[in-house]
């Protein structure tokens, strides 16, 4: 039963500093893992200050021994492989195995895509980050590797050091559930940080019974081998509500149901209110 917590990148955290502030704050406070957005605009709300997220991870790794940290996610249909598997080792050195990619294939309404002329399109987005995976496994694994793929090509190479987490670093899914597309590519990893696909205008949490059917889901389709590795459901993803004791009746419910994660954020604000959230502590139950 973990709680984490997410920061943004943009706004009063638009500073690495801050970012690193809380971060550090995050362990004092008791929480289990920080999760930083991977916005090259923040919220793509025009001039809004933005930090790159990596940066201030690296930050957080050095001024802390326990937490676990991560991105929320990285979309990898804008990024070289080779360099995010480069990244994502040396945030593994760093934080002496603590560091847990989180992935996607991105919102093409971003500022990261929509302004800088990246690919837009859902399908293609999605097979650049499935070939993109697929670089980054191959060059975790510290053997030479090649690859040929539609988006990206490896000739041999050899990538060292390996990670520090064996076999490897654990790799994270978001995406839209139940998409069939992100639902099973979270399926042939080590977890997921799917949101609901609502139909426009509706909101709200999980339920339990949503919770064990995606949880029923992953399970049948894994490989016996994946399971017979642990799997990460995270869940959450939105601001404490004003009453603190429903929040704790549902997140003690959706972890009864079979989440491993419940993953609150806090959003950008005035920074000592900020802090005063994170040092409040996860909502923990019994």
């Amino acid at each position: 039963m973990q709680h984490g917590l997410a920061l943004p990148n943009g706004g009063i955290c638009g500073d690495a500093r801050v970012l690193a502030e809380l971060g550090c704050l995050g362990e004092v406070a008791g929480w289990d893992g920080v999760f930083v957005e991977d916005y090259i605009v923040h919220q793509s709300d025009g001039a809004v200050p933005t930090c790159d997220p990596w940066i201030a991870l690296a930050a957080i790794a050095v001024g802390t021994k326990h937490i676990r940290l991560g991105t929320s996610v990285t979309p990898l249909s804008r990024r070289r492989p080779w360099k995010v598997a480069r990244e994502a080792v040396a945030l593994d050195q760093l934080s002496n195995g603590r560091f847990m990619l989180g992935v996607g294939s991105g919102d093409a309404g971003e500022a990261g895509f929509s302004r800088v002329n990246e690919v837009k399109e859902a399908k293609e987005r999605a097979k650049m980050l499935d070939e993109a995976l697929d670089v980054i496994l191959g060059l975790w694994s510290g053997e030479p590797f090649s690859f040929q793929g539609h988006y990206f090509q490896v000739h041999e190479m050899t990538f060292l050091p390996a990670p520090v987490q064996k076999p490897r670093i654990p790799i994270i899914v978001g995406g839209g559930w139940p998409l069939k597309g992100p639902s099973l590519r979270a399926a042939r990893y080590d977890g997921c940080c799917l949101y609901k696909q609502h139909e426009p205008g509706e909101l709200g949490d999980w339920t339990p019974d949503e919770v064990r059917e995606l949880k029923s889901f992953m399970e049948s389709h894994r490989s016996k081998e994946q399971s017979a590795n642990s799997y990460e459901i995270m869940l959450g993803g939105r601001k404490r509500a004003d009453d603190w004791e429903q929040d704790r009746t549902l997140i003690k419910a959706l972890f009864e149901a079979g989440i491993t994660w419940w993953v609150e954020y806090v959003p950008a604000g005035e920074l000592e209110a900020m802090r005063e959230s994170v040092k409040r502590g996860p909502l923990r139950v019994e």
